[in-house]
């Protein structure tokens, strides 16, 4: 399979970040899940949003812990400007990458993501430097896309590619292959995290039609982490295709939905 393109990710994100907020109401969703789960006892150690985006979940930690140093990191420059208006200078906002975390060890008692890690071919990778970063008995809380995500997307164009004689290779289409929750506890496990709880939750969100389901990934971002394969016109008969079995299939009057698995997961250093 190929490797997700970092800068793919950071450039198609840097495009987005402006309609970011206005696209993703399940994000919005998943943000406030991931602070249901956080303690609510008080905190005055450092806490890092590793993918802060826009900074929803920054801003909703600056309010639980008004007494804790608050930092956002996200790959994406233009995330950081939209974020910096929620945060104010409650916060200190950084670019940076979550494979290669820019902050000394033990410099954190919580570290949180909300819909990044699906963004990172290297789980390991990510999660080992989040303990090097967290202080012992530190806490790690984040949530993820995983691989439920958009399974009625890949079903049909899987059989769109095969009414054409086209192999069904992974990638083959340019959809993202998310991790499977077995993976994910897996990776945290293989770091050494203590008091290990992954579980996933299945969401769903409903847009217009295909076209508009395609868009709104599009423009936020995240259908860009791998280039497409393919073109043309026998491109475009493999897309009206597929778009012909999604609405057939999964279409009502109330539109299309598209189905997102949730994977939400914690750990203790």
């Amino acid at each position: 399979m190929p490797a997700i393109d970092r800068s793919r990710v950071r450039h198609s994100f840097q495009r987005g970040a402006s309609l970011y907020d206005h696209l993703t109401p399940l994000q919005q969703r998943v943000v406030e899940q991931v602070l249901h789960r956080l303690p609510d006892a008080p905190l005055a150690a450092p806490v890092l949003d590793i993918g802060c985006g826009t900074g929803r979940l920054l801003a909703g930690l600056v309010q639980r812990y008004p007494s804790a140093p608050v930092v956002g990191l996200d790959l994406a420059f233009a995330m950081l400007r939209q974020a910096r208006p929620r945060v104010g200078g409650r916060a200190l906002l950084l670019q940076g990458d979550a494979e290669r975390l820019p902050f000394r060890g033990g410099s954190f008692a919580l570290i949180v993501s909300s819909s990044t890690f699906q963004w990172c071919d290297d789980l390991d990778a990510c999660f080992r430097e989040v303990y090097r970063c967290l202080r012992p008995g530190g806490r790690f809380s984040f949530a993820l896309f995983g691989a439920g995500t958009f399974q009625e997307l890949r079903e049909c164009w899987r059989d769109a590619r095969s009414a054409y004689g086209i192999a069904d290779r992974v990638g083959a289409d340019g959809t993202h292959r998310f991790h499977t929750e077995a993976q994910v506890r897996a990776a945290l496990e293989r770091q050494q995290f203590g008091h290990v709880v992954v579980e996933s939750l299945l969401e769903r969100e409903w847009y217009p039609d295909v076209a508009h389901l395609l868009q709104s990934v599009k423009r936020i971002g995240a259908g860009s982490s791998r280039p497409p394969a393919g073109g043309g016109l026998g491109w475009r008969r493999v897309l009206h295709r597929m778009a012909t079995y999604y609405t057939e299939r999964y279409g009502t009057t109330g539109g299309v939905p598209a189905s997102y698995e949730v994977i939400h997961g914690e750990g203790r250093r």
